[in-house]
């Protein structure tokens, strides 16, 4: 059974990850998480800060339904001053969610700073920036990001090898994560300065208390990169309309830039979509700057191509046998330009040839 798993391509672990957070989820109790509060009209400057702090002592109503039949309540929050009946201070969102993601879901608020009526002061959560990447909301979410990783993750494995492409697949979602926060954030403070009257298009103007889960802005990367390897590949959108993967990618992106401009639909988790293509771009262009993020788990693995390329371009004018050295930089530059799969079959010869006699 070790030798099994041992066995296990980075692409495989990252789906079973994924897979075992929802399954397990699914046996857990459900539970409630704030995704938006207001603050009752009427209160002061003063007693609004006074009750984000938690300096007037306040209590919530515990929502009478159950969390797995019931996806959204209501809970009144009340404020107790001496000699005084309980006041209405704000009436917080609920949303029910699986055990699980309750801990590992991102927002704006867990990762800045977030202070709910009734339940406290939360910031700086820095792991959800990789934990929301193995949550789902629903089979179908699931589904359609594992098919995606399952079909495109390999070919970019092979390229950049088992612990660069692990890296990759995190950094890509935690851009994804970085460009939902920042256009969030955004539109929060302008929401905030202008009363909600101003609505800068790209901007998101949802809670900053609202979750994002899901793989896909690694997915978005990994496709990205697969383009940029393969880009005149065939696929099926739907399984059924034939395109080239390049075509695919773009028109993934630029439908995701239109849902972020318009407010379309999941706005939020498409700028997510966005900052993972954009990281899945730049990643696959310099490979190299991926070689030192998973350095506590070893070297960076030798059965990278990338890093045998670059190992080969290396090699000094000691070794004279073999394709020129003017040569080999000529085709390793057309790898970096176009990719492995636009050599030709002499210049693939060449490059092995020059990993034979050069001990690559």
């Amino acid at each position: 059974m070790g030798g099994v798993l041992r066995g296990l391509s980075a692409t495989n672990w990252l789906i079973a990850l994924c897979v075992a957070v929802f399954v397990l989820d699914g046996f857990l109790p459900r539970q409630w998480v704030v995704i938006g509060s207001d603050l009752a009209p009427g209160l002061s400057d003063a007693e609004q800060r006074l009750v984000l702090e938690g300096t007037i002592p306040t209590t919530m109503e515990h929502p009478q339904a159950d969390p797995g039949r019931t996806p959204i309540v209501q809970q009144p929050v009340f404020a107790h001053q001496p000699n005084s009946p309980p006041i209405l201070v704000a009436q917080n969102t609920l949303q029910s969610m699986p055990f699980l993601q309750t801990s590992l879901y991102f927002s704006t608020s867990t990762a800045l700073y977030s202070a709910v009526p009734g339940v406290g002061i939360s910031a700086l959560q820095v792991w959800r920036f990789v934990g929301f990447q193995f949550c789902h909301a629903s089979l179908s979410h699931l589904l359609f990001n594992m098919l995606g990783l399952y079909f495109f993750g390999p070919v970019v494995e092979r390229y950049l090898g088992t612990k660069r492409f692990t890296a990759f697949y995190l950094l890509c979602g935690i851009a994804g994560a970085l460009l939902y926060l920042v256009l969030n954030f955004g539109g929060f403070l302008i929401g905030a300065a202008t009363n909600g009257r101003v609505s800068i298009p790209g901007l998101l103007s949802n809670d900053p208390d609202m979750p994002l889960v899901g793989a896909s802005a690694g997915v978005f990367g990994i496709i990205i990169a697969a383009a940029r390897l393969m880009p005149d590949a065939r696929v099926l959108l739907f399984f059924v309309i034939p395109m080239r993967l390049i075509t695919l990618a773009y028109g993934l992106v630029l439908i995701a830039v239109a849902s972020v401009l318009l407010q379309w639909k999941n706005a939020g988790g498409e700028a997510a979509h966005i900052g993972g293509a954009i990281a899945g771009w730049y990643f696959i262009h310099r490979p190299e700057r991926l070689r030192h993020f998973l350095d506590f788990l070893g070297r960076a693995d030798p059965t990278s191509r990338s890093n045998t390329v670059r190992r080969i371009g290396r090699v000094g004018t000691a070794h004279a046998a073999g394709p020129s050295n003017a040569e080999i930089d000529r085709i390793l530059d057309k790898v970096r330009a176009q990719g492995v799969a636009s050599l030709t079959e002499l210049e693939r010869r060449a490059l092995h040839e020059a990993t034979r006699q050069r001990g690559g």
